[in-house]
Order: C-alpha cells, then structure tokens, then sequence
C-alpha cells in the first residue's frame, strides 16, 4: 500500500500540480500587491475608495452592497493586470518564438451534412453526396 502511494505521489503530473499551486500563489499575492499598491490608488484620485461602509438594512437584516462593490472592483483590477501585465506579454513573446511553419489542413468540410472530410475526398463517407474535390 505504501508503495502504491510513493508511486503516486511522485508521477510527474502530481508533483507538476503541486508545483503550480505553490507558484500560483505566490504570483496571486504579487498581482494582488501590485493591484493594491498601484491601481487602486488610482480609483482615489477623483475621490473615496472604501465602498466597505455602504449598507443598507431590510427587516433587521444588513445589506454590506459596499463589500460587494469592492471586491467586485478588486477582481476588475486584478483581471485587467493580469490580462495586461501577463497574458499579453507572454502572447507577444510566444508569437514571436513561434518557429515552426502553419499546417495545412488535411480535412474539409461537407457542404452538405458539415461533416469532416479528408480534403481529397471527393464523394463524402457520411451523406455519400459528390463533393468537389
């Protein structure tokens, strides 16, 4: 049973996960900083920032909608550095080391079932009808 556990643990895919959690973290904590620190100071130039305090109260029950609007407005800001700070860069550098030529497709589409087809096909295997070759 131990063994079975040890070879679990340690196949590539586990120990891969593992690892991305622990980098996951410690880089949401860097965007979370960097959303703290230097955008949301931002919202504070025109005027408040903590929404935290705006409620309202229906039968004795409290209505925290400032907490709401907050967190909303800190996961805006964390997406939008995220997608600026991170998946453009890593997009750009990719489609620059990009060195292997584009595929030609070897399939084509039936016009009439929308089938996929090998592309010199010229009648096709599930409606039987010609198609140009």
């Amino acid at each position: 049973m131990l063994k079975d556990f040890k070879a679990f643990v340690l196949r590539g895919n586990v120990v891969d996960l593992a690892v991305a959690v622990v980098l996951g973290t410690a880089f949401g904590r860097v965007v979370e900083a960097i959303v703290k620190g230097l955008l949301t100071p931002l919202i504070a130039i025109p005027g408040e920032t903590n929404f935290g305090d705006l409620d309202f109260e229906i039968g004795g029950g409290t209505f925290a909608y400032g907490r709401v609007l907050d967190e909303i407005i800190a996961f805006l800001l964390i997406a939008a550095a995220v997608f600026f700070f991170v998946v453009k860069p890593v997009n750009a550098l990719m489609a620059r080391r990009k060195t292997e030529p584009e595929v030609e497709s070897t399939t084509k589409d039936c016009a009439y079932c929308m089938s996929s087809i090998p592309a010199a096909a010229s009648v096709c295997a599930f409606c039987t009808r010609d198609v140009a070759a």
